[in-house]
């Protein structure tokens, strides 16, 4: 049995994550900022051979990210899966927008990482951060998500370079759009439906979970 810290798991693709996982009997750490959807998973996961357990965490906050590993003391796998995006004409951002997108998929990523090196080396475990097609080309009306997607791509690889050597991993993973409430705030996408479901690329991600730099499910 692995302890599998997963952020953004009250929803989405976290929640397939958590669910494939605690389906395999491990336990799953739940993480994010609303503690009644975390609740909701932890209920489901309830029915499976894996067990789970709430860690409510905003991880843009430095002081937030501390606070919960102080209720961690031990993780084999950490999938840093949270994250926002806001979309449209690069002149019509906010600071504020700009913020929240930074903070929360590159600050938030780079934290809890940081964070938690140190359990994930005596581990000998693994480190996952879901970046998605937009770490690997621009798109329209995506500018600060793909900036964001980037930068998490440059501190994967730069990982791989740091801890070469280390017995603990980082894997890039890329996925395109899936159908999830990701999109409920934004009419960039006209139809979501038409998207994979998020159990669909969770299965993808936990059957090649084995430590490899990369693991592509869209181009």
């Amino acid at each position: 049995m692995e302890r599998v810290w997963i952020t953004g798991a009250g929803t989405g693709l976290g929640r397939a994550l958590a669910h494939r996982y605690a389906g395999e009997g491990n336990h799953v750490i739940l993480t994010g900022r609303n503690k009644k959807k975390l609740m909701q998973v932890h209920e489901e996961i309830m029915e499976y051979p894996g067990t789970s357990e709430i860690v409510v965490c905003n991880i843009s906050d430095a002081d937030s990210v501390v606070d919960a590993v102080r209720q961690v003391d031990h993780v084999d796998v950490l999938i840093n899966n949270a994250g926002v995006g806001i979309f449209g004409e690069l002149q019509n951002y906010t600071p504020e927008q700009i913020d929240l997108v930074l903070d929360t998929n590159v600050k938030g990523t780079i934290l809890l990482t940081q964070h938690t090196a140190s359990m994930l080396k005596k581990s000998k475990g693994r480190v996952l951060n879901i970046i998605s097609t937009a770490g690997l080309r621009g798109k329209r009306n995506e500018s600060i998500y793909c900036a964001s997607k980037y930068a998490v791509r440059g501190f994967t690889e730069s990982l791989h370079q740091e801890w070469e050597g280390l017995p603990m991993t980082a894997t890039a993973v890329y996925m395109g759009g899936m159908n999830t409430p990701f999109w409920d705030q934004s009419d960039h996408v006209e139809n979501p439906g038409r998207m994979k479901g998020p159990e669909v690329v969770a299965e993808q991600i936990f059957q090649e979970d084995d430590g490899r730099k990369e693991i592509f499910v869209d181009r």
